[in-house]
C-alpha cells in the first residue's frame, strides 16, 4: 500500500465489492485489519446496499482470460479459462466427513453472490484452532464468526447451507481474484484451493494482461482489407512474410499500429525441430533465434504500410543484442518491436521479447527494404 501500509484479512469485503460489481470507492480504516464480523460477507453487503449503488457511465474496464492459465501445488488446482462471463466450479473433498465431495458451481452476477455466497461463513478444523491459537493467531475469532469443525459437527453453531463449506470457498477465491485490480471474465475451475494457490494464480494472469496489453494500442487499418483489426494470425502473416515453415517464427501478431509499433507471439514447444540439437537433454531456444523472431515482428511492421506491400524486409544488422533469460519449451515469447528511424529504403526498429513479462532478450535491428 501507499508509505508501506499493509491492510489484512481483506477478502470478504473484497470479495463483496467484486460480487455487486462495484469498482469505484473509498475505503477509511482506523486498524491494520478489516473487521471480521460474522465471518461472512452478508454484513458488507448490507451496508452497501442501504448507502446505495450508483452506476456511472464511464465504461468499466475488464480483462478476459486469452489462453488457459492453471496452477497446481499437493492436490490443489486451479484452471483460468477463456469466457464472455465470470463462473466459478468448485470442489472440495478432504478426508473428513463433513468435508467430503462438496461441489458448486455458478456464474458470479450481484444477485447470485447475495443469494448463493455472501452469508457463507470462514470455517477451520477444531484442531487447526487450537495450533493457531496456540501460536498465537486467530485471536478475534470465536465460535460465533468461525466455523468450527469437529469429528461429527459443527461446534456452538449451526451451518446455514448444507454446503456452506465450498460455498466460502467460492467467496474467498472471488475475494483473492479481485486483487487484479479489473473485473475478470473467465471461467475458473477449482480443486481444494485456497488463498496460496489462488494468489499463484493471480500471478499468472496479471503476467499475461502484461503480455497482452504492452502499451495496448488502437490498431484500426493496420493492413487494411481483409487484414485489418486488432489481430493478426499465421495466414495473414504469411501474405505480408516470405518465411515458411520451419523458419515462420510468428504464430501471431496481437496488436499493431501501421509504420509504428507491433506486438506478437511465439509459443515454444518441445516439437520445434532446433530443440533436437540445442541442447539434447536440456532443451533452450538459440539466441539467434529469438533476434530473427523479432525480427520477423519489426517485418511486419514496416511492410503493413500500403506502399510496402509487395516488397522484402532484409535484416541487415543487430546492435545492443542482450539476452537476459533463457527460453524453453512450454514458454511463451512476446515480441515488442517500436519503430525508430524509418528512410524509404532503411529501416530500425527497438525490439524486446518477453516471457512472463520479463525481458529475455533486446537489440536494435536494422533492415533495408527491397
Amino acid at each position: 500500500g501507499n508509505d508501506g501500509a499493509e491492510v489484512q484479512t481483506i477478502e470478504h469485503l473484497m470479495a463483496v465489492l467484486s460480487g455487486l460489481q462495484i469498482d469505484n470507492l473509498l475505503i477509511e480504516l482506523d486498524n491494520n485489519e478489516i473487521p471480521g464480523m460474522d465471518g461472512s460477507g452478508i454484513e458488507f453487503l448490507k451496508v452497501l446496499k442501504e448507502a446505495g449503488i450508483i452506476e456511472q457511465e464511464a465504461v468499466k474496464k475488464s480483462y478476459t482470460i486469452k489462453e488457459p492459465i492453471w496452477v497446481e501445488e499437493e492436490g490443489s488446482l486451479l484452471v483460468a479459462l477463456p469466457s464472455n462471463d465470470y463462473s466459478i466450479r468448485y470442489t472440495l473433498s478432504y478426508e473428513h466427513p463433513l468435508l467430503k465431495a462438496q461441489y458448486m458451481g455458478l456464474t458470479i452476477n450481484p444477485e447470485a453472490f447475495e443469494n448463493e455466497l455472501a452469508a457463507s461463513r470462514t470455517f477451520c478444523l477444531q484442531e487447526e484452532a487450537g495450533d493457531l491459537q496456540g501460536k498465537g493467531l486467530g485471536r478475534g475469532a470465536n465460535y460465533e464468526n468461525t466455523l468450527v469443525v469437529g469429528e461429527r459437527d459443527v461446534i456452538k453453531n449451526r451451518l446455514r447451507f448444507n454446503d456452506e463449506f465450498v460455498r466460502h470457498k467460492i467467496l474467498d477465491l472471488i475475494g483473492d481474484l479481485s486483487l487484479l485490480g479489473a473485473p475478470l471474465k473467465a471461467r475458473i475451475m477449482a480443486i481444494k484451493s485456497g488463498h496460496s494457490l489462488n494468489l499463484k494464480l493471480v500471478k499468472k494472469i496479471l503476467a499475461q494482461k502484461a503480455r497482452y496489453e504492452l502499451g495496448a494500442m488502437a490498431a484500426g487499418g493496420a493492413i487494411g482489407g481483409a487484414i485489418g483489426g486488432e489481430e493478426i494470425d499465421a495466414s495473414l502473416i504469411m501474405k505480408i512474410l516470405p518465411h515458411r515453415y520451419p523458419f515462420l517464427l510468428v504464430d501471431r501478431i496481437i496488436s499493431l499500429e501501421s509504420g509504428k509499433r507491433a506486438v506478437g507471439i511465439k509459443n515454444v514447444t518441445i516439437n520445434e525441430n532446433f530443440f533436437v540439437g540445442h541442447f539434447p537433454g536440456k532443451p533452450v531456444m538459440p539466441g539467434v533465434l529469438i533476434i530473427e523472431a523479432m525480427a520477423q515482428v519489426g517485418g511486419v511492421m514496416m511492410l503493413s504500410p500500403e506502399e510496402n506491400r509487395g516488397k522484402l524486409a532484409y535484416f541487415m544488422a543487430a546492435n545492443d543484442v542482450k539476452f537476459r533469460k533463457t527460453v524453453v519449451p512450454g514458454d511463451q515469447l512476446c515480441l515488442e518491436v517500436i519503430a525508430g528511424k524509418l528512410k524509404a529504403r532503411i529501416g530500425q526498429v527497438f525490439a524486446k521479447a518477453y516471457v512472463e513479462g520479463k525481458v529475455a532478450a533486446e537489440a536494435e535491428l536494422l533492415f533495408a527494404l527491397a
